[in-house]
């Protein structure tokens, strides 16, 4: 039995709480909002672009309760418009405040600025509530997402924003290929993972 359904709209909130939680104490993006009173609802503005951008392709994949969602972009596609990339940075700062807002952004450059030349699907966000961690349904997500991308016979790009999860992305065929040191310090692994064979 499948573990993962693609996500619509009516998810959207759930994907939110999932991500905002997943990532509450990430070592890029929990920093990235520094107040932890308000971080909750403050990530929540920048997950809720993200996601509901992502849910105009079929590859946002959840399991069937949303404990954990993955967002694809594939080949071709875009992580954000133009209209929500320019708009991106103005709905953080209103949120929280121009320099943190920048700071993010520049986190977005730096990612943007080494991505391959090459097509590739773009595992952008995999987070697992963190009430449901532990029982592996974000690697079971993970899992089925890559089967469904070898089918298409595509390679698959992420930026590791945690060394702890390195290994985890290793064991199903994604090995590193550059860090990108962020100005608060944090090294993010990217990896790429080759089409599978036929």
């Amino acid at each position: 039995m499948t573990s993962a359904r693609v996500a619509t709209a009516t998810d959207l909130d759930a994907v939110v709480a999932t991500f905002t939680s997943a990532f509450f104490h990430d070592p890029v993006w929990g920093p990235a909002f520094p107040d932890e009173r308000r971080r909750a609802g403050q990530a929540a503005v920048m997950w809720r672009v993200y996601a509901g951008s992502a849910l105009r392709y079929p590859w946002t994949l959840v399991t069937p309760e949303v404990e954990a969602a993955a967002v694809f972009i594939p080949a071709g596609g875009v992580e954000l418009t133009e209209e929500e990339a320019a708009g991106l940075e103005g709905r953080l700062a209103g949120v929280t405040d121009a320099g943190t807002a920048r700071a993010i952004a520049v986190v977005g450059e730096q990612f943007e600025a080494v991505h391959p030349a090459e097509p590739f699907f773009y595992l952008t966000i995999l987070g697992t509530h963190a009430d449901h961690r532990g029982k592996g349904l974000g690697m079971r997500l993970l899992t089925e997402g890559l089967a469904r991308v070898d089918v298409v016979g595509a390679p698959v790009y992420l930026e590791s924003t945690n060394p702890a999860n390195n290994k985890r992305y290793e064991s199903v065929g994604f090995v590193a290929r550059d860090e990108i040191v962020t100005a608060g310090g944090q090294v993010v692994t990217t990896m790429w993972r080759p089409p599978a064979t036929r």
